[in-house]
């Protein structure tokens, strides 16, 4: 595996005592290996090519396993323009179907539910715009619909029930929830700090006035512009800091956990009064977030640090740091008995990727 690797899905952990299977993708190299664990060692069973194009990069990117076990399905992040969802048999991990999504299609899950595939499409190209929500029928790999959500939507997560799907905007700071059944937006919330937001107006409010006087001392031709574009140059300074990368719901409670990537923060939320709790403040960079399956520990990767927080929710949060294998932590699997977290370390330069069993 080289270089990017993406997210890992695990799944069939139960079809042998000690064994547990899983997918991950190397997002810089086109390829998906199959990886076994026996509760000692990782090894890597079968490594395949995937992608259409042999002289472009296709970016696999979100991975997800069919309730049933029969099927996989793989997000191929770069289109012409766009991207696609392509459908593989667990038993040969040959090609099945195929269908077209939008820009740059990342994470997905499946309901139990309603049994249809919810895959943002992050949409890097272009303007920051609102992207969408492909919601698939993975039977027919048909697209239904697209529901319009915030910019660069990320982290497609399901409720236990099934009846809710949640994604987090990175760049307009926002938590949505969809209803799985009608297939609209039922809630949304700003994540930003508010109170933050407030000081940090202020700083640079202090900080603007005194850059403005001492540009009046200055013979400085291109002030003219600030005159003349006043309202675009106040608009183009903002930007999100929270950019949330990652949303998941606790397994039994009625609790979402998002991760705040610029703001270095878990943010807490109750997901039946649609109210923020708690933000607990992390080293930097939590990009993706999970919750064992027993609903005792939360596991976050810190994308800036190159380590893995687990947090233990019975224990007033008490935190473990783990230092990766390499410096930069990306996806998390947690296996079904809540025993192990497998993380992706994306591999710097011409660095291999890893997986580290945590």
């Amino acid at each position: 595996m080289k270089k990017l690797l993406a997210l890992l899905y695990l799944f069939a952990a139960q079809l042998q005592a000690q064994n547990y299977f899983l997918y991950v993708a190397a997002e810089s190299d086109d390829t998906v290996s199959l990886l076994k664990f026996d509760g000692d060692n990782i090894s890597e069973l079968e490594r395949f090519d995937v992608g259409y194009y042999p002289t472009e990069i296709e970016g696999p990117h979100g991975i997800t396993v069919g309730p049933n076990g029969d099927y996989w399905y793989l997000s191929l992040a770069h289109g012409n323009p766009f991207g696609k969802l392509i459908k593989y048999s667990t038993k040969d991990n040959k090609v099945v179907g195929e269908t077209s999504l939008g820009l740059f299609p990342a994470t997905m899950q499946i309901s139990s539910v309603t049994g249809l595939l919810y895959c943002v499409n992050f949409n890097l190209h272009g303007k920051m715009s609102p992207s969408t929500v492909s919601v698939v029928d993975p039977e027919t790999m048909t697209e239904i619909k697209k529901i319009t959500t915030g910019a660069m939507p990320h982290g497609s997560r399901m409720s236990p029930d099934g009846l809710k799907q949640y994604s987090v905007s990175m760049m307009s700071s926002e938590l949505y929830e969809i209803d799985a059944l009608d297939l609209s937006v039922s809630r949304k919330m700003d994540l930003e700090n508010k109170m933050s937001d407030k000081k940090m107006s202020m700083n640079h409010s202090m900080d603007n006035k005194k850059m403005m006087n001492s540009a009046k001392g200055m013979n400085h031709p291109n002030n003219e512009n600030e005159k003349e574009h006043p309202m675009e140059m106040k608009n183009s300074m903002h930007m999100s800091d929270v950019k949330p990368t990652w949303v998941i719901h606790h397994p039994t409670k009625k609790t979402l956990y998002v991760a705040g990537n610029g703001s270095n923060e878990i943010i807490e939320i109750d997901s039946e009064k649609w109210k923020i709790i708690k933000r607990i403040k992390t080293q930097k960079g939590p990009y993706n977030v999970e919750v064992s399956p027993n609903g005792k520990y939360l596991v976050a990767t810190l994308k800036g640090e190159g380590s893995t927080a687990v947090w233990d929710l019975e224990n007033n949060y008490k935190t473990n740091i783990i230092k990766n294998s390499t410096t930069v932590s990306h996806g998390i699997a947690i296996s079904n008995d809540s025993k192990y977290a497998f993380v992706s370390v994306e591999g710097v330069g011409g660095e291999p990727g890893i997986v580290d069993v945590i």
